[in-house]
């Protein structure tokens, strides 16, 4: 058997693990098994490329292997809940840049070589570097918004997007200008252009928005990936861009509809330009009285109700208050309280990051309920509980048609008997504007940090 044989079959078998791997993802039961068999795969498909190409022996691709293991396991172990989605952002940016280095490798090598590469190729490699560039571009300034290195708002300037348009424009003039004739000016000018570009399309883009900008720049990885896989004629590099490239899209349209928003809207309609509401502390707004509830009277609420419904947001994952939370329910379970928990799809800042930030702490996947099974039943819990979550519970969603989040689809919690909010103060979420569940009468609010707060519940439900 050839070796051009062997290759092949460990490609088909790398293919095969990413396909199982990624479906495998679909639910937090097989997630675990579903990364271990996409990372399996990956490292067969490096392995199996370093191998046939010459670039390395086997002693040098244990050393990698090892050192990004290693680099891996450190990730893992140090980086906290709350940063993983700009561990996420990272990642992405290093995906794109890395094909776009590809890319630009490929043009310099065969414009040296005296054989221009043919229009096709030429092509490919111009997407690479387009996609690749903007992906890494783009990706650092998500990672500083979800850093708070820049402007969380959606920063915006005159004549925005016609500015963008314009650019996009010249970039498409210099990819013909390359695939024309080869020219080391054209290829420095893409390159930069580029970079402006992918800059010039995140930084519009306020922090409610990311979600569906990690989404999204996932998928240009995927396809950045899948163009430096043409360009390099590697048939597993092209399944695997394809794979993430098509999944990034499907999850960026699951974002949202989960937002009632387009995808035009979110890039081009600058949500949140106008800046938060000031931060409000406890007490009351205007004329608008708010209740609150000391945790003595929460816990003794929630052990004589039937049903609980907690809503994790944000705010949990910033308190790491994910175990404490998992406590309270166990205590709760134990008095024959049902609890549940309910998730909404761009609660966090990350698609999935409320499954994650549950699944660390063991809370059983079958509690877990997704926002359009648990609305129906709401009417029928007797206490929901939002701890740091704010827009996706906003009932101006539904009411209150002049607010930037109409239409919105949210969990219903003021359909609910009663309604713990647990929050540092009445300051707005993502959206940056004012909740008026805050202010219902079936609700009170629990001031102060989250992890405290719910170990002050465990506490008073220990004692009960």
């Amino acid at each position: 058997m050839s070796a051009a044989v062997v290759i092949d079959a460990v490609y088909l078998v790398a293919g095969v693990l990413f396909i199982v791997g990624l479906k495998r993802l679909s639910s937090p039961d097989t997630a675990r098994s579903g990364n271990v068999l996409g990372a399996t795969g990956m490292l067969l498909a490096v392995a199996a490329t370093l191998f046939s190409q010459e670039i390395l022996g086997f002693g040098a691709i244990l050393a990698g292997v090892a050192i990004g293991g290693l680099a891996g396991v450190v990730l893992a172990r140090t980086v906290q809940m709350t940063a993983m989605p700009q561990l996420v952002a990272v990642f992405n940016g290093f995906g794109g840049g890395a094909s776009a280095l590809v890319a630009v490798d490929e043009y310099i090598r065969l414009g040296e070589a005296g054989a221009p590469a043919t229009p096709d190729v030429a092509v490919t490699i111009a997407l690479g570097i387009l996609i690749g560039t903007v992906t890494f571009s783009g990706s650092l300034v998500a990672f500083g918004k979800l850093q708070d290195l820049v402007s969380g708002n959606a920063v915006t300037y005159p004549l925005q997007n016609v500015s963008n348009a314009l650019l996009a424009l010249g970039i498409l003039g210099v990819c013909g200008w390359m695939i024309a004739a080869y020219d080391p000016r054209a290829l420095l000018i893409l390159v930069v252009a580029s970079f402006a570009f992918g800059i010039l399309l995140v930084i519009p883009i306020g922090g409610a928005d990311m979600p569906v900008v990690i989404a999204l720049l996932n998928s240009y990885s995927g396809l950045a990936a899948s163009a430096a896989g043409f360009v390099l004629r590697n048939d597993i590099l092209i399944i695997a861009g394809a794979l993430v490239g098509a999944s990034g899209l499907i999850l960026t349209s699951i974002m949202c509809r989960a937002m009632n928003r387009s995808l035009t809207n979110v890039l081009f309609g600058a949500f949140g330009a106008g800046g938060a509401t000031a931060a409000l502390g406890p007490g009351a707004d205007g004329d608008r009285p708010v209740r609150e509830i000391a945790p003595d009277d929460a816990a003794v609420l929630m052990a004589y109700s039937k049903s609980v419904v907690v809503v994790p947001g944000y705010g949990l994952a910033v308190a790491q208050a994910q175990h404490q939370v998992r406590e309270m329910a166990e205590l709760l379970e134990a008095k024959g309280v049902d609890v549940r928990y309910a998730i909404h799809p761009v609660a966090g800042r990350m698609p999935g990051h409320m499954n994650v930030l549950l699944a660390e702490a063991n809370v059983p996947y079958p509690q877990l309920w997704e926002m359009e099974r648990i609305n129906p039943e709401m009417e029928r819990v007797d206490v929901a509980l939002i701890v740091g979550a704010n827009d996706v519970v906003n009932p101006a969603a539904n009411d209150d048609a002049g607010s930037p989040i109409y239409g919105m689809p949210i969990i219903e919690v003021g359909r609910a008997q009663n309604t713990i909010v647990l929050k540092r103060s009445l300051s707005p979420g993502f959206a940056g504007i004012d909740n008026p569940l805050f202010y219902a009468e079936n609700n009170r609010m629990l001031f102060g940090d989250a992890k405290d707060s719910i170990t002050k519940l465990v506490g008073e439900l220990k004692a009960l």
